[in-house]
């Protein structure tokens, strides 16, 4: 039986995971900051971003909390060297993917917002995307246990 000796962590590494933690971190305040806004904070808001956050359903807001959650401990999966990293990034992409699923299919988003309305959820799957292909490698090189 060999064992496997895990290989020193680049630099690059440790970046890439405090980055992801702070970029996961700031999604975490946007999701308490949504899920927190009060009746008149969300009058406050322009129509159009109004009638998409009053037509969100609870299971929506749910995929939204997995997708930012899942990334916070993803990335302290990361930082603490965790095989586990791997599978809260995946958890975090599928919800990242019911909630942008939901926000066009079930909210009037893409009558209020439009095909410009995609680039940051584009933006955000490509994240993820790349979070969990990273952390897979790490997982393949050995430097996660």
């Amino acid at each position: 039986m060999t064992t496997a000796i895990p290989s020193s962590r680049p630099m690059s590494y440790w970046i890439i995971a405090i980055v992801a933690l702070l970029w996961n971190l700031l999604g975490v305040a946007m999701f308490c900051m949504t899920m927190a806004a009060t009746p008149e904070q969300v009058a406050a808001m322009p129509p159009e971003h109004r009638q998409i956050l009053e037509a969100t359903p609870g299971w929506a807001q749910v995929a939204y909390g997995v997708a930012v959650f899942g990334g916070v401990l993803g990335a302290i999966g990361l930082l603490l060297r965790k095989r586990w990293a791997v599978t809260f990034f995946l958890l975090s992409l599928i919800g990242l993917v019911v909630q942008t699923l939901a926000a066009f299919l079930v909210t009037p988003a893409w009558a209020v917002l439009g095909p410009s309305g995609l680039l940051m959820p584009i933006l955000l799957l490509a994240i993820a995307l790349f979070l969990l292909s990273y952390s897979r490698r790490a997982a393949a090189r050995g430097w996660l246990s």
